[in-house]
Protein backbone atom coordinates (compact mmCIF):
# COMPACT_ATOMS: atom_id res chain seq x y z
CA UNK A 1 0.00 0.00 0.00
CA UNK A 2 2.79 2.43 0.97
CA UNK A 3 4.63 1.81 -2.33
CA UNK A 4 1.44 2.25 -4.36
CA UNK A 5 0.81 5.60 -2.66
CA UNK A 6 4.36 6.78 -3.34
CA UNK A 7 4.09 5.69 -6.99
CA UNK A 8 0.74 7.44 -7.38
CA UNK A 9 2.09 10.67 -5.91
CA UNK A 10 5.19 10.53 -8.11
CA UNK A 11 2.95 9.90 -11.13
CA UNK A 12 0.81 12.92 -10.35
CA UNK A 13 3.87 15.06 -9.83
CA UNK A 14 5.26 14.07 -13.24
CA UNK A 15 1.99 15.15 -14.84
CA UNK A 16 2.03 18.53 -13.17
CA UNK A 17 5.70 19.15 -14.01
CA UNK A 18 5.48 18.22 -17.69
CA UNK A 19 7.05 21.07 -19.62
CA UNK A 20 8.29 22.77 -16.46
CA UNK A 21 11.96 21.86 -16.71
CA UNK A 22 13.08 25.47 -16.14
CA UNK A 23 11.25 25.51 -12.80
CA UNK A 24 12.93 22.31 -11.69
CA UNK A 25 16.36 23.44 -12.87
CA UNK A 26 15.96 26.68 -10.92
CA UNK A 27 15.14 24.89 -7.68
CA UNK A 28 17.31 23.41 -4.98
CA UNK A 29 16.35 19.91 -6.13
CA UNK A 30 18.35 20.43 -9.29
CA UNK A 31 21.55 20.88 -7.32
CA UNK A 32 21.00 17.56 -5.57
CA UNK A 33 20.20 15.84 -8.86
CA UNK A 34 23.29 17.31 -10.52
CA UNK A 35 25.49 16.15 -7.65
CA UNK A 36 24.18 12.58 -8.08
CA UNK A 37 24.35 12.66 -11.88
CA UNK A 38 27.23 11.18 -13.86
CA UNK A 39 26.98 14.00 -16.39
CA UNK A 40 28.90 17.20 -15.78
CA UNK A 41 26.77 20.09 -14.55
CA UNK A 42 27.38 21.78 -17.92
CA UNK A 43 26.05 18.76 -19.81
CA UNK A 44 23.09 18.48 -17.43
CA UNK A 45 22.11 22.08 -18.19
CA UNK A 46 22.84 21.61 -21.89
CA UNK A 47 20.40 18.68 -21.92
CA UNK A 48 17.72 20.92 -20.43
CA UNK A 49 18.42 23.52 -23.12
CA UNK A 50 18.29 20.87 -25.88
CA UNK A 51 14.92 19.65 -24.61
CA UNK A 52 13.45 23.16 -24.51
CA UNK A 53 14.75 24.20 -27.93
CA UNK A 54 13.73 20.95 -29.62
CA UNK A 55 10.27 20.92 -28.03
CA UNK A 56 9.71 24.54 -29.08
CA UNK A 57 10.73 23.88 -32.67
CA UNK A 58 8.58 20.74 -32.82
CA UNK A 59 5.56 22.53 -31.34
CA UNK A 60 5.90 25.41 -33.84
CA UNK A 61 6.46 23.22 -36.90
CA UNK A 62 4.56 19.92 -36.68
CA UNK A 63 0.91 19.63 -37.67
CA UNK A 64 -1.98 19.54 -35.23
CA UNK A 65 -2.53 16.10 -33.77
CA UNK A 66 1.17 15.62 -33.03
CA UNK A 67 2.19 14.70 -29.49
CA UNK A 68 5.98 14.67 -29.19
CA UNK A 69 8.00 14.23 -26.00
CA UNK A 70 11.63 15.31 -26.14
CA UNK A 71 14.10 13.84 -23.67
CA UNK A 72 17.82 14.60 -23.77
CA UNK A 73 20.46 12.76 -21.78
CA UNK A 74 24.16 13.41 -22.38
CA UNK A 75 23.22 15.24 -25.61
CA UNK A 76 21.37 12.17 -26.97
CA UNK A 77 17.75 12.97 -27.81
CA UNK A 78 14.86 10.54 -27.49
CA UNK A 79 11.69 11.44 -29.39
CA UNK A 80 8.59 9.61 -28.18
CA UNK A 81 4.88 10.11 -28.70
CA UNK A 82 2.78 10.21 -31.85
CA UNK A 83 2.70 12.03 -35.18
CA UNK A 84 -0.11 11.83 -37.74
CA UNK A 85 2.14 10.62 -40.58
CA UNK A 86 5.66 9.55 -41.60
CA UNK A 87 6.49 13.03 -42.92
CA UNK A 88 5.81 14.60 -39.50
CA UNK A 89 7.88 11.88 -37.81
CA UNK A 90 10.82 12.57 -40.15
CA UNK A 91 10.42 16.34 -39.67
CA UNK A 92 10.58 15.97 -35.88
CA UNK A 93 13.85 14.06 -36.19
CA UNK A 94 15.24 16.65 -38.60
CA UNK A 95 14.34 19.45 -36.18
CA UNK A 96 16.01 17.63 -33.28
CA UNK A 97 19.21 16.98 -35.26
CA UNK A 98 19.43 20.70 -36.14
CA UNK A 99 19.50 21.83 -32.50
CA UNK A 100 23.03 22.85 -31.48
CA UNK A 101 24.98 20.32 -29.37
CA UNK A 102 22.75 17.32 -30.20
CA UNK A 103 25.03 14.38 -30.94
CA UNK A 104 22.42 11.66 -31.60
CA UNK A 105 18.66 11.27 -32.06
CA UNK A 106 16.63 8.14 -31.37
CA UNK A 107 13.25 8.56 -33.05
CA UNK A 108 10.68 6.33 -31.35
CA UNK A 109 7.65 8.31 -32.54
CA UNK A 110 4.63 6.20 -33.47
CA UNK A 111 2.47 7.12 -36.44
CA UNK A 112 -1.12 7.63 -35.35
CA UNK A 113 -3.43 9.88 -33.40
CA UNK A 114 -2.24 11.68 -30.30
CA UNK A 115 -2.65 9.73 -27.09
CA UNK A 116 -5.45 10.63 -24.70
CA UNK A 117 -5.03 12.35 -21.34
CA UNK A 118 -5.94 9.04 -19.68
CA UNK A 119 -3.23 7.17 -21.60
CA UNK A 120 -0.65 9.82 -20.67
CA UNK A 121 -1.75 9.66 -17.04
CA UNK A 122 -1.28 5.90 -17.09
CA UNK A 123 2.20 6.35 -18.58
CA UNK A 124 3.05 8.81 -15.80
CA UNK A 125 1.86 6.26 -13.26
CA UNK A 126 3.99 3.52 -14.85
CA UNK A 127 7.04 5.83 -14.79
CA UNK A 128 6.43 6.52 -11.10
CA UNK A 129 6.13 2.80 -10.32
CA UNK A 130 9.37 2.03 -12.15
CA UNK A 131 11.22 4.86 -10.37
CA UNK A 132 9.88 3.70 -7.01
CA UNK A 133 11.10 0.17 -7.68
CA UNK A 134 14.51 1.57 -8.67
CA UNK A 135 14.74 3.33 -5.30
CA UNK A 136 13.91 0.08 -3.48
CA UNK A 137 16.52 -1.93 -5.42
CA UNK A 138 20.08 -1.23 -4.31
CA UNK A 139 21.98 -2.64 -7.32
CA UNK A 140 22.42 0.84 -8.82
CA UNK A 141 21.79 4.50 -8.06
CA UNK A 142 18.28 5.33 -9.26
CA UNK A 143 19.44 8.85 -10.19
CA UNK A 144 21.67 7.38 -12.91
CA UNK A 145 18.67 6.17 -14.96
CA UNK A 146 16.09 8.42 -16.60
CA UNK A 147 12.69 6.78 -17.23
CA UNK A 148 10.30 7.82 -20.00
CA UNK A 149 7.07 5.91 -20.66
CA UNK A 150 4.98 6.12 -23.80
CA UNK A 151 2.02 3.82 -24.52
CA UNK A 152 3.27 1.30 -21.97
CA UNK A 153 6.77 1.21 -23.45
CA UNK A 154 9.46 2.22 -20.97
CA UNK A 155 12.56 3.92 -22.34
CA UNK A 156 15.63 3.90 -20.09
CA UNK A 157 18.37 6.47 -20.57
CA UNK A 158 21.57 7.19 -18.69
CA UNK A 159 25.30 6.71 -18.31
CA UNK A 160 25.50 3.27 -16.72
CA UNK A 161 27.63 0.18 -16.39
CA UNK A 162 26.18 -2.81 -18.27
CA UNK A 163 25.20 -4.58 -15.04
CA UNK A 164 23.33 -1.45 -13.90
CA UNK A 165 21.53 -1.15 -17.23
CA UNK A 166 20.57 -4.81 -17.18
CA UNK A 167 19.26 -4.51 -13.61
CA UNK A 168 17.23 -1.41 -14.52
CA UNK A 169 15.74 -3.14 -17.58
CA UNK A 170 14.87 -6.22 -15.53
CA UNK A 171 13.13 -4.16 -12.84
CA UNK A 172 11.22 -2.13 -15.43
CA UNK A 173 10.13 -5.25 -17.34
CA UNK A 174 8.71 -6.80 -14.14
CA UNK A 175 6.68 -3.68 -13.32
CA UNK A 176 2.93 -3.90 -13.82
CA UNK A 177 1.63 -2.16 -16.94
CA UNK A 178 4.94 -2.24 -18.81
CA UNK A 179 4.56 -3.73 -22.29
CA UNK A 180 8.12 -3.31 -23.50
CA UNK A 181 11.47 -1.92 -22.31
CA UNK A 182 13.85 -0.07 -24.65
CA UNK A 183 17.40 0.65 -23.49
CA UNK A 184 18.78 3.98 -24.70
CA UNK A 185 21.83 3.78 -22.45
CA UNK A 186 25.41 4.88 -22.94
CA UNK A 187 27.64 2.32 -21.29
CA UNK A 188 30.64 3.21 -19.15
CA UNK A 189 32.27 -0.23 -19.48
Amino acid sequence: MKHSLIAALLGLSTLTLTGCAPLVVGGMGAGVLMAEDRRTSGTYLLDEEIELKTAGRVRETLPAGSHVNVTSYNRRVLLSGETPDAAAKAKAEELARAVPNVKEVQNELAIGGASSFMARSNDGYITAKVKTRFLEDKRFNAHHVKVVTEAGTVFLMGLVKRAEGDAAAEIAARTGGVNKVVKVFEYLD
